[in-house]
């Protein structure tokens, strides 16, 4: 550990990313039986791996107690997969295998499945990006039969699973304790969200549901929505970029404000979210828990926008709010000004490509100075070239108020570029009084020579260590 650089421990091997060798996994199994206390190994991102498992799986008995594996990115062979299938039965205590971003694991699940004990106390299952093939959904079912306790299964960015999901949900009954399932980006269907919705009513744990990035069940909501309403624990909601349709969002703004526990919610590259005729934004009064809303790109309209800001009055608890690519806010900010006052926790706040104008930078300024925002670590004022240089001055001026915010971005649009004028000044005035500023985005200003010097030297002058991403 120590020729590694790492702290030796007992108990946790964390050996990511350290470029071990062959000969290195071979020592490292000699060191088993000296640690007979081991519950966590983690060798992910170590390429090398690949190809010598079985050096260390024979040796795992002498670590019975483990409980952790991790093997992310470690270019893993069938010879590996079979390794690790015979060494469960010498694990029994093992409760998280993280086998993600390995690539040739597709097409060979079932050499880990057939090995698996009924009764396996496996409780995180994470396979993300391994080249999974609808034979692989097959095996993934067997898989669901003998682990009873699982509550994290996570399966995204395969995108030929979908293919089998119908065979995969029929048995997710078979883990009633569930509480994460990752499906983004599988390649999923609308029958295969028709399957999916059946098995919601097995999995009343749930807490957070992502299947995002599947554009081919657009138009299947309206006809599988049945059961989503039923997941009264459900916290994490994400249907980013899913092509809903307008039928399918219809059911959606009956069933999504009955998702009482709801804290994060991704509607994010919908276009028809923005036009719906019966709009879910004004809806979401109804689920006060919320902390995360997320609607970018959705096409807003400046009447749902108005819905939204309405809304955003009884959301309290709100922490993130993403309204970027939705060209109706600019000029129209002041909507929100009610919602922004009553929201003393957010934190996040991002607004880029809003055609935001002067005005609404002002408004923002003026609510820092009257007290609110006083929370905000993220502020996203990206590709917004419709601001004037007064209005950048104004604000500028005014940044000083923002005594938490860590992250600022005021990129222009990448086809664009343009001389930073004279609220420069404003701007390193105020970077003086930010303490947690850690990072500041000003892609395609064009800087001059004296500007360049200041923000080079600026770390160096006042001890401090803001990335200037320019």
């Amino acid at each position: 550990m120590q020729k590694l650089g790492k702290k030796p421990n007992s108990k946790n091997l964390d050996l990511n990313n350290c470029a071990l060798s062959a000969a290195d996994v071979t020592e490292l199994a000699s060191l088993l039986p000296f640690l007979p206390e081991l519950k966590e190994i983690s060798l992910s991102w170590n390429g090398c791996v690949g190809g010598t498992l079985k050096a260390l799986t024979v040796h795992l008995h002498h670590v019975n107690l483990l409980k952790v594996l991790r093997l992310n990115n470690c270019r893993l062979t069938a010879e590996d997969v079979t390794s690790l299938g015979e060494a469960f039965e010498i694990v029994p205590q093992l409760e998280e295998l993280d086998l993600s971003w390995n690539s040739n694991i597709g097409g060979k699940l079932s050499l880990l499945t057939k090995k698996l004990p009924k009764g396996c106390k496996l409780k995180i299952l994470k396979i993300t990006d391994c080249n999974l093939t609808a034979k692989d959904g097959e095996s993934l079912a067997e898989i669901l039969n003998v682990v009873p306790n699982l509550e994290v299964l996570d399966l995204s960015i395969n995108k030929h699973i979908g293919c089998s999901m119908k065979v995969i949900a029929q048995d997710l009954k078979n883990v009633p304790g569930l509480k994460e399932l990752n499906l983004h980006m599988c390649g999923l269907k609308q029958d295969s969200l028709q399957g999916l919705d059946t098995a919601l009513q097995h999995l009343a744990e749930l807490r957070k549901l992502d299947i995002s990035c599947n554009k081919e069940i657009g138009g299947g909501f309206k006809d599988s929505t049945a059961h989503l309403a039923s997941l009264k624990n459900l916290e994490v909601l994400d249907l980013h970029q899913c092509c809903v349709t307008e039928e399918d969002m219809t059911v959606l703004s009956q069933v999504i404000p009955l998702l009482s526990s709801l804290q994060e919610l991704n509607l994010s590259s919908n276009k028809n979210v923005g036009v719906s005729s019966d709009p879910l934004l004004g809806k979401l009064r109804f689920l006060p828990k919320l902390k995360s809303v997320a609607i970018s790109n959705c096409g807003l309209s400046e009447e749902s926008f108005s819905s939204l800001a309405e809304a955003a009055l009884h959301l309290p608890e709100l922490e993130i709010l993403d309204l970027s690519w939705n060209k109706c806010v600019g000029g129209n900010l002041k909507l929100l000004l009610g919602a922004l006052k009553l929201a003393t926790e957010i934190q996040v706040l991002r607004l880029s490509s809003c055609n935001l104008v002067a005005e609404d930078l002002a408004l923002l300024t003026l609510l820092t100075q009257d007290g609110h925002l006083g929370r905000l670590r993220k502020l996203d004022l990206s590709y917004n070239n419709n601001i004037s240089d007064e209005g950048w001055s104004v604000f500028c001026q005014g940044l000083a108020v923002f005594k938490e915010l860590s992250e600022l971005d005021v990129s222009l649009r990448p086809s664009s570029c343009r001389d930073c004028g004279e609220w420069f000044d404003e701007l390193v005035a105020a970077l003086t009084k930010l303490p947690a500023l850690a990072e500041l985005g000003m892609h395609r200003w064009v800087l001059s020579e004296s500007q360049q010097r200041r923000l080079e030297s600026f770390n160096q002058i006042n001890k401090r260590n803001i990335r200037f991403d320019c």
